[in-house]
């Protein structure tokens, strides 16, 4: 079958997928912020290893076939990198809010971008590192070193962005030997058991209300990824991706107003060298293309 490429449809699912990815954010920073890290994430991947078992029983060759892989240590490793990431990123919720976090962790598309050469052998034009060097720059920005006195806890969401640019390269490698089904059945069954190894041992009560929040967390993110999914059924990623910038917009809205979060001059202006750095980096890649 070929892709269909309806782009006014596959960036509206985008959009939504950003809507809903930003208040699972927000849901994750709440539940942080009272219970730990590896609690909330190991319940989330439980759901979301339910989740693709049950969609890999309902294609063909059930679940022997979805896990079915000649690359079993590279999906794993996929898998536990993303889980590890999500936990990272999280815990920069908790010390730093929504709208620094998300600041810096929109730097990711060019650190995909500058690790897709030594990774996947692809070639980085004199035009991709100039513009990856201008986002870094961004970055700088927003974490004013050498101004004040540099907070530590503003390199968490950088290495979240690293590890997810790691996870999507990998994703990208895995792709040239396994479908985008396999690849998805072993992104939440390794996450799944890496988190229950890790986050079993933090296990701790929960309040009947945070409960109702966690399910909504849980079904929230099963939500985004179909949806997701659905985005690149229907659509070229090419001409979808420089849409996934809206999250940073949805999950800054959600830190200043539920959160009570304020936007500092220098996060706006190193958001918005970044974001441009960005979105030239996609453009240039969809012209090559």
């Amino acid at each position: 079958m070929t892709q269909s490429n309806n782009v006014r449809l596959g960036v509206g699912l985008m959009v939504l997928t950003t809507i809903v990815f930003a208040f699972q954010d927000g849901i994750s920073r709440h539940l942080a912020g009272a219970y730990n890290v590896y609690l909330v994430v190991m319940v989330r991947y439980w759901f979301f290893a339910a989740f693709v078992i049950a969609i890999a029983r309902r294609n063909a060759g059930g679940v022997r076939a979805a896990a079915q892989t000649r690359q079993p240590l590279l999906q794993s490793f996929r898998g536990v990198l993303l889980a590890l990431e999500v936990c990272v990123m999280v815990t920069g919720f908790t010390y730093l809010g929504l709208v620094e976090s998300h600041a810096v962790f929109a730097c990711y598309p060019l650190l995909v971008a500058a690790l897709s050469g030594p990774v996947l052998g692809e070639n980085v034009g004199w035009r991709r590192w100039l513009a990856i060097g201008v986002g870094f720059v961004g970055v700088m920005i927003i974490l004013q070193p050498g101004v004040s006195v540099f907070d530590p806890y503003a390199m968490i969401p950088l290495v979240a962005a690293l590890m997810f640019a790691l996870y999507g390269l990998l994703t990208r490698y895995a792709a040239r030997q396994d479908a985008t089904a396999t690849s998805f059945f072993w992104t939440g069954t390794a996450g799944a058991c890496v988190m229950t190894v890790i986050g079993i041992w933090f296990w701790e009560p929960m309040i009947w209300s945070d409960w109702i929040w966690m399910g909504v967390l849980c079904v929230s993110g099963v939500a985004g990824h179909w949806l997701l999914i659905r985005c690149y059924e229907v659509a070229e990623a090419s001409a979808v991706q420089p849409f996934a910038y809206f999250q940073l917009v949805f999950a800054s809205t959600l830190g200043v107003v539920v959160f009570g979060e304020s936007i500092r001059l220098n996060v706006a202006l190193g958001v918005a060298v970044i974001v441009t750095a960005g979105l030239f980096t996609l453009w240039r890649e969809r012209q090559q293309r």
